[in-house]
């Protein structure tokens, strides 16, 4: 008769139990090779072992062949990349940060802070929210400067970015 408890029957250590992939890491090659009736969770105890290893290739989350996407829109790292990237070619200032981004039913909408104007000390310098549109392959439709503002005053009448 078995006395072991659950608990103690899935433990690592267990000389009965059949090592899995989660029980070593050079066993997993990436999330998108997991069977989709795979009853764990996406996201196992042992994630922190890729952080280790520059040399191993991260699964893609979204974009073209991944699971989570069922069409060809890039996902939104991509989106905020080619957004700041297009944003400045267009008017010559680097995107300093995204303050809002969004989703819509034509792409995607981003608000990106700029600076306008450095003047000294920095918190004196002329900053700019920009309103930025983006189709659903991530290519820039239209902009247009919303606010101008000192990097160093609040702005009080605002809330949420928006």
């Amino acid at each position: 008769m078995n006395t072991k408890s659950t608990s103690q029957a899935h433990r690592s250590d267990d000389p009965e139990r059949p090592r899995g992939r989660d029980d070593t890491d050079t066993s997993r090659s990436s999330h998108s090779s997991r069977p989709s009736g795979d009853s764990r969770g996406s996201r196992s105890s042992h994630s922190s072992d890729d952080s280790g290893n520059p040399d191993r290739p991260k699964a893609p989350r979204h974009g073209k062949g991944g699971d989570d996407v069922a069409d060809d829109r890039p996902g939104p790292m991509d989106v905020l990349r080619q957004a700041r990237a297009q944003l400045a070619e267009l008017t010559g200032m680097t995107a300093e940060s995204v303050s809002s981004f969004e989703q819509t039913e034509d792409g995607w909408a981003l608000e990106i802070e700029v600076m306008e104007l450095a003047r000294v000390p920095d918190t004196m310098s002329l900053m700019a929210s920009y309103q930025v549109d983006l189709d659903s392959a991530g290519q820039l439709t239209g902009y247009r400067r919303v606010r101008r503002y000192e990097r160093g005053r609040a702005d009080a009448h605002r809330q949420g970015g928006r």
